[in-house]
């Protein structure tokens, strides 16, 4: 699979949003590896320890840091790169800070969206557009089935409203400016990503349960978690990555056909309560203990939530690759490589993601 990925991006100009934050380093990383030309768009990281510091990203992209609410600085650095593909991961991503800050949260989200839409509209040129939500986009019965892409939209927490809003922004410039029956004479190709509860080593957002947890083993404290029954479809960052790269191969070779949207996450059986999460966790480390925090304070936060998975799988040939407990053990094992032998973890993230691609 790296060889067929190889041959789509290798000497290609990828434009990159997010690319300091989590899954953007991530992505990044895996851009490099594939020989694909980078220029990335997002805010400074916030630490000198977050993973594109880590990774020594500025090596491996020509990095802007700029704000998605900027609409100049955005459009020029689009303009300037002239892209032939863009993933936009940048957003503010968090559920319980998007109740802290809820109109900034769509500001972003929804608003910078719009931003590089409009900045893709300048293009002269062709250009493959993956967008990146999230599986919380969907109007969340709290029911046992799978969410399937032509379900209802919405979000009861700010965060998740916000990319629910972000999608119907997407749908409008598609249907207004990039409509596939008019592919011809604009050549863009605009798809979609829905993903969530993405795990693996050097995230260190608060109140994100895998961070949470390496930050408290790594200090020999209890791990501390808020809503233990809460089913989530967690999932390895490299899995949603490696789709999100597929898609967009698949959007350069047929982009009418693939301008959708596409959920990326595990097998239905494979979502897991958070306190098992936590349990496999701490095994994986080795030792450690947990409590929980129950407080009426705590904002909403959904309880269940699964992705059906099967129109990924057949149209982009995609399926999980690790179930939970490799996802897990993955994550465990990057945080414990940077607690030991923090010098090794460029190698190690190398390792993991050769690993995971030729599995």
């Amino acid at each position: 699979m790296f060889k067929e990925l190889e041959e789509t991006y290798k000497g290609k100009r990828v434009f990159l949003t997010g690319h300091t934050g989590f899954k953007g380093s991530w992505m990044l990383k895996l851009l490099s590896m594939l020989g694909a030309d980078v220029k990335g768009y997002s805010l400074a990281p916030e630490n000198d320890f977050d993973l594109y510091h880590l990774l020594n990203g500025d090596t491996l992209n020509d990095s802007v840091i700029g704000d998605l609410r900027d609409r100049e600085k955005l459009l020029q650095a689009v303009e300037s790169f002239q892209p032939d593909f863009v993933f936009h991961l940048a957003a503010q991503p968090l559920v319980r800070l998007s109740y802290e800050i809820p109109s900034e949260t769509f500001e972003v989200n929804a608003i910078g969206t719009a931003n590089l839409l409009d900045a893709i509209r300048v293009l002269e040129k062709p250009c493959s557009v993956v967008l990146i939500t999230t599986d919380k986009v969907y109007h969340n019965n709290e029911w046992i089935y799978p969410y399937r892409e032509g379900d209802r939209l919405g979000g009861y927490d700010p965060y998740s409203a916000s990319k629910a809003c972000a999608e119907l922004v997407i749908d409008s410039y598609r249907n207004s400016f990039f409509n596939v029956s008019k592919y011809h004479e604009h050549g863009k190709s605009i798809a979609v990503g829905r993903a969530g509860n993405v795990i693996g080593g050097g995230d260190w957002a608060k109140d994100r349960l895998i961070p949470d947890i390496a930050r408290a083993l790594a200090k020999d404290e209890k791990v501390v978690i808020r809503n233990p029954h809460s089913v989530r479809p967690w999932q390895h960052v490299l899995e949603p990555l490696l789709g999100y790269l597929l898609l967009g191969s698949k959007l350069a070779v047929n982009p009418v056909y693939f301008s959708q949207a596409y959920n990326f996450g595990p097998e239905v059986t494979d979502a897991l309560p958070v306190s098992k999460m936590v349990a496999l966790a701490i095994e994986s480390w080795g030792k450690g203990d947990f409590e929980l925090l129950v407080s009426e304070k705590n904002p909403h936060e959904a309880g269940l939530l699964k992705l059906d998975i099967s129109k990924a799988a057949a149209e982009l040939k995609w399926v999980p690759k690790y179930n939970a407990l490799k996802a897990i053990q993955q994550s465990i094992a990057w945080y414990k490589q940077y607690k030991n032998e923090p010098s090794s973890i460029i190698p190690f993230t190398e390792q993991q993601i050769i690993e995971f691609i030729q599995n």
